[in-house]
């Protein structure tokens, strides 16, 4: 099973959920979790784990290059592009390639007649690839001013082991790239917190994860603070609320000091297999989506 954890705003806890649920499944499963950083702009999830690397490998794109002694000029590669990275001026016989906008999709190279646009590689990042304990950790990161994670993440998801428990952390909002992550998962735990802040981008969260038509849960972080509407909202848009995580200073602190909550906390890890337990139960239709706990 492939869990997607994401969150529509930064800050709600994702990475504390994805984390520790890794680590209370994969206590006494040898290999069976595998956990994959997808926040590519900025993960931090080996700062909790301090995984050990075993790999790493680039990750580029193939942009164009365009052989002009070849080139007649027709315009074909830039209507082709729909990221209107390349344009062609007929009258002055040149083509202006803008490299910031351009995705990689090969489109330019295949449609050209005179095969004058030629691919090669730009390095745009990397994918790690190592162990902690009984936990295969994979994460990448993005290249300092490259403007393009989904192709990174779309190699980080070509690793995944459908054998094992598969936790994906998703970088925070509703990009392009969180929805490359949750995009085939077979289901999305959505992190929020009782705000307007939390529940305003918790609603915008659940609009992408359904259009994608991926089953969802939500975890309440700091469930204590705040007001109840994001419990009022997950009731009246039948969205199971599966955990809740109350205010606590010593969460907080072992957070700071790269501390994981279940070995602060060992209490915690019964709380995420319980979780994990209901996700497996609403995948496998044992008890119905629509099931919301109430506060504790």
């Amino acid at each position: 099973m492939v869990i997607s954890v994401a969150s529509g705003k930064g800050g709600t806890g994702k990475t504390t959920v994805a984390i520790n649920l890794a680590l209370s499944l994969s206590e006494g499963c040898l290999n069976n979790v595998q956990l994959i950083d997808c926040d590519v702009e900025e993960p931090n999830c080996h700062l909790f784990l301090k995984p050990h690397i075993e790999k790493k490998f680039p990750v580029g794109i193939a942009t164009p290059e365009v052989d002009e002694s070849r080139c007649d000029y027709c315009g074909k590669c830039a209507e082709a592009c729909q990221f209107k990275a390349l344009a062609v001026i007929k009258e002055g016989r040149s083509i202006l390639y803008y490299k910031e906008l351009c995705h990689g999709c090969g489109a330019c190279a295949y449609i050209c007649p005179s095969h004058a646009v030629k691919e090669k590689f730009e390095d745009i990042g990397f994918i790690e690839i190592g162990k902690v304990g009984d936990i295969e950790f994979i994460h990448g990161l993005l290249n300092i001013g490259k403007p393009m994670a989904v192709p990174i993440i779309r190699k980080q998801k070509g690793l995944i082991d459908r054998r094992k428990t598969v936790i994906l952390d998703v970088q925070p909002g509703t990009s392009c790239p969180v929805v490359m992550a949750v995009g085939g998962t077979d289901f999305c735990l959505l992190v929020t917190e009782p705000t307007p802040f939390g529940l305003n981008d918790l609603k915008i969260a659940v609009e992408m994860t359904r259009k994608l038509s991926v089953p969802l849960g939500v975890v309440v972080n700091c469930s204590d603070i705040g007001d109840r509407k994001v419990w009022d909202y997950c009731n009246r848009e039948n969205i199971p609320i599966l955990m809740e995580m109350p205010w606590n200073r010593r969460i907080a602190e072992a957070y700071s000091k790269g501390i994981p909550l279940v070995e602060e906390m060992p209490e915690y890890r019964e709380k995420f297999r319980l979780m994990y337990n209901q996700i497996e139960a609403i995948i496998e239709g044992t008890i119905p989506k629509s099931i919301a706990q109430t506060k504790n």
